[in-house]
């Protein structure tokens, strides 16, 4: 049998499941440590989650990357990673790499060109430090002994001192995403929290869902509330629901049972411009008064479900202010979600308990690693999930 730095060629210090974003910062800062480094993976490609993300223009980071804008049961665990490797730094590698990027807006950071420029940037990373890339590589097995991991796969079996889980979560299927990293935390006695799909469309029943599909492509500038949480952005119709940024950041907060609030004109106190239309204009058809507010396919919709029509002259003041509550204050409730077929990101993950937030390695259990969406860290829909994959990423390439 061949050798490899050294040492036998099935034998590395560290294996990293998963070719993601995580694993691939990860592989290419431990090899930059002098590591001998494989990666696996069971995908055909190289970052695929990746490739289609951001409209296949990856949004990489978020200039306003803060510990606030990530989800998780301990709210300070990923403020260590976040400090140790900022947006700002990975925001040098890209310019280092010269791809050209641009902010699209609130600090959403894209390729001009294609989000491929930010994979064969880590492809090149990995390469020029040593790390080895295997695809098509299904691990079917994992076992410890003698403070070794044997990883056991398609296309033989190989070991490690140290293991690093970046197998992501549930989320798109389609392109293999499935619950490994989950198990294996589970077969290593961690645990892990309660999964759900986040930054994700919110799906309705009845009235609301015909409401939905009469206005389907029909899309509003919103102010939606789930509790004590509000996100501010644009709102989608759609023959299921609703969807858009200000629907899947609100949909992270969202539990069975509970009801939004959205304000489909938020910059605007309809009750009072109603009011003041009728003054100024009473003759003027209400409907034409509120297409003003909204684009015409939804004034008439609300109009007509309100049953609320005629001259603004002909309004009592109480159905001006019924007229008004259902643009400003509407309350829906949601009878789910679309799941993690198009769901961005899951929610949950392995227990951050589990974990040394200055690391990502087990407290538990020795040399082993978890990273990225498989931990119970979640971040904000603009670039703040692809920050903690580099974060984390970067931090137990330190350490592995």
């Amino acid at each position: 049998m061949g050798w490899y730095r050294g040492r036998m060629m099935n034998d590395y210090d560290v294996v990293i499941i998963g070719a993601g974003a995580a694993g691939l910062m990860c592989a290419a800062q431990a090899g930059y440590r002098g590591r001998s480094v494989l990666v696996l993976d069971h995908a055909k490609k190289i970052g695929e989650k990746i490739r289609i993300s951001g409209g296949g223009r990856c949004n990489f980071t978020n200039m306003f990357a803060r510990p606030e804008t990530f989800l998780s049961g301990n709210e300070h665990f990923c403020k260590s990673a976040l400090k140790q490797y900022t947006q700002d730094d990975f925001i040098e590698l890209v310019k280092r790499h010269g791809i050209p990027f641009h902010e699209k807006k609130l600090g959403q950071l894209f390729c001009d060109i294609s989000a491929q420029n930010i994979i064969d940037m880590l492809i090149k990373e990995c390469s020029d430090a040593g790390a080895e890339l295997r695809m098509n590589t299904p691990v079917m097995k994992i076992s410890y002994r003698d403070n070794q991991y044997f990883i056991h796969t398609n296309d033989g079996d190989v070991q490690c001192e140290s293991l690093v889980i970046a197998s992501g979560g549930l989320s798109i299927p389609k392109i293999g995403a499935s619950g490994f990293g989950y198990d294996i935390a589970r077969q290593f006695g961690l645990e892990v929290t309660h999964l759900t799909p986040g930054l994700v469309p919110l799906t309705f029943t009845d009235d609301v869902l015909d409401l939905c599909k009469g206005l389907s492509g029909v899309s509003v500038e919103a102010s939606v509330t789930c509790g004590k949480t509000n996100f501010a952005e644009g709102l989608l119709f759609t023959h299921k629901g609703l969807s858009g940024p200000s629907i899947l950041q609100i949909s992270s907060y969202w539990r069975e049972g509970d009801s939004i609030t959205v304000n489909l004109a938020p910059d605007t106190d309809v009750f009072s411009t109603l009011v003041d239309s009728r003054t100024k204009t009473p003759k003027t058809d209400i409907q034409k008064i509120v297409s003003l507010i909204l684009p015409s396919r939804l004034a008439a919709a609300i109009c007509d479900r309100e049953a609320i029509n005629g001259r603004v002259a002909d309004l009592s003041n109480a159905k001006l202010k019924t007229l008004a509550d259902a643009i400003n204050h509407w309350t829906v409730t949601p009878s789910g979600t679309q799941g993690y077929k198009i769901a961005e990101v899951t929610l949950g993950g392995v227990n951050t308990n589990a974990l040394s937030s200055k690391t990502m390695e087990s407290k538990t259990q020795k040399g082993l690693f978890f990273i990225g969406e498989v931990v119970d860290v979640t971040g904000h829909l603009g670039g703040f999930n692809f920050q903690w994959a580099w974060s984390s990423g970067y931090v137990a390439g330190q350490h592995v």
